[in-house]
């Protein structure tokens, strides 16, 4: 069966073809600032997005009746558990919408619908941002108002919690994991017997990233909202400019690196404040487990990065066997969420 896979990113679009497990085809469209910027509202890059989709596909060599179904990359939906979700007509209008907010992911699910209504093939999407399957005590934070909200790097983990778990010899469902997303972004998360019950999202809390600060001092927060800045400086500053970046001025984690491997201490001591930060949200999710995991491990692109994650270890390794596999695989793993469909393997989740 073939499977066209869409993935929306905030300035590019990347498609692919799955023939099975097999990836025949990939293409990553890139868009100019120029030409986003006239659109006021992310669904209003629909009909742009979606002509660039449909002229690389016929470039390919491709024609949409060749296709057993279209998946792509689910965004900022309203809370739902883990699984494949056949795109509903809820769905096209929450994006159209966007009552909880706007991310160029949200129109991977969009375009797929759009794009397999014109050949009556199935539209899916696979673990987006927010999922939610987190514990009821999990959500509470410390004050009644607030509550915690999931959202995290759901696809990869979700991915590489079932690698991991084959690894081991086991099903995922089976197995206690704490996995750690390295990336652009980063989030740690206990995985119990299939479910995510808790994660730290840097995006709120938990270690600091290359770009965001994770959790802040609250009292240092607040004066700092109230210091003359207007709300859309503060959100700017601390979802883009702080984190990695605020201490050395790049979100280069090979620059980073290579810094550290040169002596340079600036760098080295920001960098240590990472391992260390990233350790501490291990033990965290490791205790949410009642430290019984199977093992922890270390994904993204900073997981590359083979003495980064052996200085975690050097904090955490007593837990559990530590397992690397860096990178991720947005689009194989979208691809496989809806082979399970197509082959009968489970059901399409109800959105």
């Amino acid at each position: 069966m073939k499977v066209l896979i869409i993935n929306p990113g905030a300035t590019s679009t990347k498609i692919a073809v799955f023939d099975e497990d097999n990836q025949i085809f990939k293409k990553g469209i890139d868009h100019s600032a120029q030409e986003l910027d006239r659109f006021d509202r992310v669904i209003d890059q629909a009909d742009f997005r979606q002509k660039a989709i449909l002229d690389a596909v016929a470039q390919g060599g491709f024609r949409l009746t060749d296709f057993d179904a279209v998946c792509g990359r689910g965004g900022l939906y309203r809370p739902i558990p883990s699984g494949t979700y056949a795109v509903s007509d809820a769905v096209m209008r929450d994006v159209e919408q966007a009552p909880y907010g706007e991310h160029p992911s949200n129109l991977g699910a969009y375009l797929a619908r759009r794009i397999g209504d014109m050949v009556g093939i199935p539209a899916f999407f696979v673990d987006p941002v927010c999922v939610d399957e987190m514990t009821e005590v999990a959500h509470y934070t410390g004050f009644a108002p607030f509550r915690r909200l999931c959202q995290f790097h759901a696809l990869n983990q979700k991915s590489i919690g079932r690698k991991a778990a084959g690894l081991l010899g086991k099903k995922y469902e089976e197995t206690n994991l704490v996995v750690c997303h390295l990336g652009g972004g980063v989030s740690v998360a206990a995985h119990e017997q299939g479910r995510v019950v808790d994660v730290f999202n840097v995006k709120d809390e938990g270690s600091m990233g290359l770009d965001r600060g994770g959790a802040l001092p609250v009292n240092a927060l607040i004066n700092y909202c109230f210091s003359g800045k207007t709300k859309d400086e503060v959100k700017k500053t601390l979802g883009r400019q702080s984190g990695m970046y605020s201490y050395l001025g790049t979100t280069d984690f090979r620059v980073i690196c290579a810094k550290v491997v040169e002596g340079d201490a600036k760098f080295t001591e920001a960098y240590r404040a990472l391992v260390y930060q990233l350790s501490k949200d291990i033990g965290a999710m490791a205790a949410v487990l009642h430290f019984d995991v199977d093992a922890i491990v270390y994904t993204g692109g900073m997981a590359y990065e083979e003495f980064f994650c052996n200085d975690i270890t050097k904090f955490v390794g007593k837990i559990a066997p530590v397992l690397r596999l860096p990178g991720e695989e947005e689009m194989r793993s979208l691809a496989e969420g809806a082979l399970r469909v197509l082959h009968g393997q489970q059901q399409a989740s109800v959105y």
